[in-house]
């Protein structure tokens, strides 16, 4: 057992019989918690600067790092010590090597760019975390502008964090898409509302996969003049629906065959996901399928996939709304119950990163 020094705090912390790990491994591993916001600009520098780089390429003492890198020998060794407790960097007498890890982070495009959107768009706002805890609101927006949601602002953003929010969402939807597509397509829709259609990923991937259906994209209107640009080659056949489904008034278009939310219902809190999807409902027909593509929390294969869309979460509560999070199955089939839905099927392990694609009917 180990008794905190601080006479404030007179506690005592007992270890539970089935951790077997040393009293200096739990301390090792809160010490990493505190200091990973440092670990984290670390391990950008080391990747930006061009140190695993040169390291990929060859193994390499600081003196040639430095000389690679046009950086001074200080920078360069205070990167390797580092880099080394990461485990992004090995060494070997006075020789440094890149490890797997350090190839990861150098490479593998999903961290590559979940590291830039943790940066870009995460970073400077999570130091207001608690407040946006207090409030329900997401007050670490303020780093860019006062705006309710991210998504009111997500067309005035700076380029670079516009372009590292817009390759995150992209990333992992897009990885989805070539198999729900035949699933969609199986009772060959003519018509299908994208709601939430964001940049037109989606409809565009719909478009091109048949020639003669329709797509109609219900979105805020900064989304859809970037969609409309994106769109523009399919005519008539790709058709804008400019709507804020929060407010009461607002209302979904009739007449669509299938309606897909992609990675949509995740930016609201449930209470709002059952107004939307009852709207979805009134605007829907009985020969109506509705799709909804999640990466659900409890449906992973991977722990680490566990532990990204937990943090993901706490973007939504800082950053994007205040009041969503990434949710598990039985949540959304709550909220669907709630909307006056019934779930026809549910189809897992949907792209690499385990999506899941829910099929309701009214």
């Amino acid at each position: 057992m180990i008794t905190k020094n601080n006479p404030k705090h007179n506690t005592v912390y007992r270890r539970k019989r089935t951790d077997k790990r040393t009293m200096a491994d739990v301390a090792f591993d809160a010490q990493k918690i505190v200091f990973a916001p440092i670990s984290f600009q670390a391990a950008r520098a080391l990747r930006d600067l061009g140190i695993l780089e040169a390291l990929n390429n060859a193994p390499a003492d600081a003196d040639t790092l430095a000389k690679k890198t046009h950086l001074s020998r200080y920078a360069v060794q205070v990167l390797l010590d580092i880099g080394t407790d990461l485990g992004l960097v090995s060494r070997q007498d006075h020789l440094y090597n890149i490890t797997p890890a350090g190839w990861f982070i150098l490479y593998d495009p999903m961290t590559r760019v979940n590291m830039d959107f943790v940066n870009d768009v995460c970073y400077q706002g999570m130091f207001d975390l608690q407040n946006s805890l207090k409030k329900g609101k997401p007050t670490g927006l303020k780093v860019f502008g006062r705006w309710k949601t991210i998504y009111e602002g997500l067309s005035r953003l700076p380029a670079p964090n516009r372009k590292s929010w817009f390759a995150f969402d992209h990333f992992y939807s897009d990885i989805a898409f070539p198999e729900i597509l035949p699933i969609v397509f199986a009772s060959s829709p003519k018509m299908i509302f994208d709601i939430g259609g964001n940049t037109g990923k989606w409809a565009n991937k719909c478009l091109s996969y048949d020639k003669n259906v329709r797509v109609t994209l219900v979105d805020l209107p900064g989304q859809l003049a970037v969609a409309k640009k994106n769109l523009k080659k399919y005519g008539k056949r790709a058709a804008f629906a400019a709507a804020n489904l929060l407010d009461k008034k607002s209302v979904i278009p009739q007449g669509a065959d299938a309606f897909l939310m992609s990675q949509f219902l995740d930016c609201f809190s449930p209470q709002e996901i059952v107004a939307i999807l009852k709207k979805v409902k009134k605007a829907a027909s009985p020969h109506s399928e509705i799709y909804i593509l999640e990466p659900l929390r409890d449906r992973q294969q991977y722990d680490a996939a566990v532990f990204c869309l937990n943090h993901i979460s706490l973007y939504f509560t800082n950053l994007a709304n205040g009041n969503s999070k990434m949710y598990s199955l039985a949540e959304m089939q709550e909220c669907i119950q709630k909307a006056g839905l019934k779930i026809d099927k549910i189809f897992d392990q949907m792209g690499r990163f385990a999506y899941t694609l829910i099929r309701c009917k009214i």
